[in-house]
């Protein structure tokens, strides 16, 4: 089926807004995204980069000084229409290299009428990961384990940011976690933003010990559900190497990509 051209084009554009928890800097030249509850780099990140080539160590040294007092890791996000074309190399001079964990991602769209049937799971159940904290926290670690392979911290700061994390999310009123868990275990989780023009789906993981039983795919169809009952055009996707031909598999075709490059130096 063809793709709507408005899914695509708001999967190549959208730019992150302010909500509850993130702050948005915009400049002529580039925007800043900061959570300082979600301290890692991604969601914490420098993107949407556009300026002249001998702008590009001013614009390095002002982003980095306008980050560092959060003091925060960020990622900077470059897509198919940075100016200029070669910034990664000037990233390079200031020793920022591309992420080692992923340095590349799909950008991937799936049309909102695509057929895509949740698997049958015995004990399977898609809970409301906001609903209170300890679920929350339960999704949490689960993408930590996905994700990182390390435990999910637990010292007051940590959960308090959690907490605060999972009310902000609330609050914004259209953004929801999902947390799968298979006779009663946690299992898997992954988070969709709904906008007028889309809906963004993110950090879906699974625990390796679930994986092979259609957990993620379980998720994703939860998660197209929700887009289905707000009305938008379809899902948004950024896949990595182990995701996209996941993604691919259940219909979701490449429009554009991003690239990641890590800088610990504003942490």
């Amino acid at each position: 089926m063809p793709l709507p051209p408005a899914l695509a084009e708001f999967a190549n554009h959208h730019r992150p807004q302010p909500a509850p928890g993130i702050e948005i800097i915009t400049t002529s030249r580039y925007q800043i995204t900061l959570q300082p509850d979600f301290p890692i780099p991604g969601p914490n990140n420098v993107s949407w980069v556009r300026c002249r080539p001998d702008e590009a160590g001013e614009v390095i040294g002002e982003a980095r000084a306008t980050i560092a007092p959060h003091h925060l890791p960020v990622m900077w996000t470059l897509d198919p229409e940075t100016e200029p074309a070669d910034f990664a190399d000037h990233l390079a001079r200031f020793s920022v290299h591309p992420d080692p964990h992923g340095a590349e991602t799909a950008v991937m769209v799936l049309p909102i009428d695509a057929e895509l049937s949740p698997p049958a799971i015995p004990g399977l159940e898609i809970r409301d990961a906001l609903a209170d904290l300890a679920t929350f926290r339960s999704s949490d670690a689960v993408a930590f384990e996905a994700f990182r392979s390390e435990a999910l911290p637990d010292d007051a700061e940590s959960v308090a940011k959690q907490e605060r994390r999972r009310l902000n999310m609330r609050a914004a009123g259209r953004r929801f976690q999902l947390l799968a868990t298979v006779d009663g275990e946690p299992a898997g989780t992954g988070g969709i933003s709904v906008f007028a023009d889309g809906a963004i789906i993110n950090g879906g993981s699974v625990r390796p010990k679930f994986r092979g039983r259609g957990v993620y795919r379980a998720l994703v169809a939860a998660r197209l559900e929700i887009a289905r009952g707000a009305g938008v055009s379809g899902l948004v996707v950024w896949g990595g190497d182990m995701s996209a031909p996941i993604l691919a598999r259940l219909g979701f075709e490449k429009v554009g990509w991003r690239r990641f490059y890590l800088d610990t130096s504003t942490a």
